[in-house]
């Protein structure tokens, strides 16, 4: 039985979600920061997103390109657990955790430790090419158990369908519409729609769709800006907003409070 997300964001519809982007962290590619430092960013970024008004801060990784296939190493959980921990001491909003990529399992288990209330997943059913290489198996059912053997039952799963960054060559044959009934299906709690890549515009056609084939809640997961988020909104149950509340609209860069402030200012008016 899904988990009822109005009991974690506390409202059904209209729910933003701003995106921290975890500075490359230890082991990886791009390391050059003392993790200190990176925890440290972290925090402000999320009291930013908080102050501006958003309903829920979601944690990544995405820093660490090129990216890890499911399995990243002890050294990022290590490190998305002491980022998740102390942004948990800092706000008092709900916290997602999304470890890139595909690292589901490891997600939930920060999530559990760091008092998080969500998880981003990929991968989480049929199969994809991404550009890590092949999800040739869903993860719902070891996810799921993992979340059960772990006491993890109050953690929802929010899943990535038709995962950006990949090709679907293999499922061509299926609908969004048959990507959101069959996450519903394999117990997902919620469903996330994008567009192709990192703050590509997401085909709300795609997104009511996907809505209509599931009566999970469904979110727009990239390309959601201060002139789209209103209809964004209207379409789909929330959005997460990453590249377009940083500054220059530049997912690399830090988050600008101008730019934040502007997005949850859209949710009730039309931009100016």
């Amino acid at each position: 039985m899904s988990i009822d997300l109005y009991d974690i964001f506390d409202r059904e519809r209209d729910v933003l979600i701003g995106m921290v982007h975890v500075g490359a962290l230890p082991g990886t590619a791009n390391y050059g920061d003392d993790p200190v430092a990176i925890v440290e960013q972290a925090v402000r970024e999320a009291c930013i997103l908080a102050e501006a008004g958003f309903d829920a801060i979601m944690l990544e990784n995405m820093h660490d390109t090129p990216y890890m296939l499911r399995n990243v190493g002890p050294e990022i959980v290590a490190g998305m657990t002491s980022v998740t921990a102390a942004v948990r001491k800092a706000v008092d909003l709900p916290l997602g955790v999304q470890i890139l990529a595909g690292a589901n399992q490891a997600a939930i288990a920060v999530a559990r430790a760091a008092d998080a209330q969500f998880i981003r997943a990929e991968g989480f059913c049929f199969a994809t090419v991404a550009d890590e290489g092949v999800m040739d198996e869903a993860d719902a059912g070891p996810l799921l158990r993992y979340r059960r053997a772990i006491d993890a039952e109050h953690i929802a799963v929010i899943a990535d369908i038709r995962k950006k960054h990949s090709s679907h060559a293999m499922t061509a044959d299926l609908t969004i519409a048959d990507w959101s009934h069959g996450a519903e299906f394999m117990g997902a709690d919620g469903v996330i729609v994008t567009g192709d890549a990192t703050g590509r515009a997401t085909d709300l056609g795609e997104a009511a769709a996907a809505a209509d084939a599931c009566s999970i809640p469904v979110f727009v997961g990239s390309g959601v800006t201060a002139d789209t988020v209103r209809s964004t909104l209207d379409t789909a149950h929330g959005a997460i907003v990453g590249s377009s509340i940083k500054i220059n609209g530049d997912w690399r860069e830090p988050v600008d409070a101008a730019r934040a402030s502007a997005i949850v200012k859209c949710r009730t008016e039309a931009p100016g």
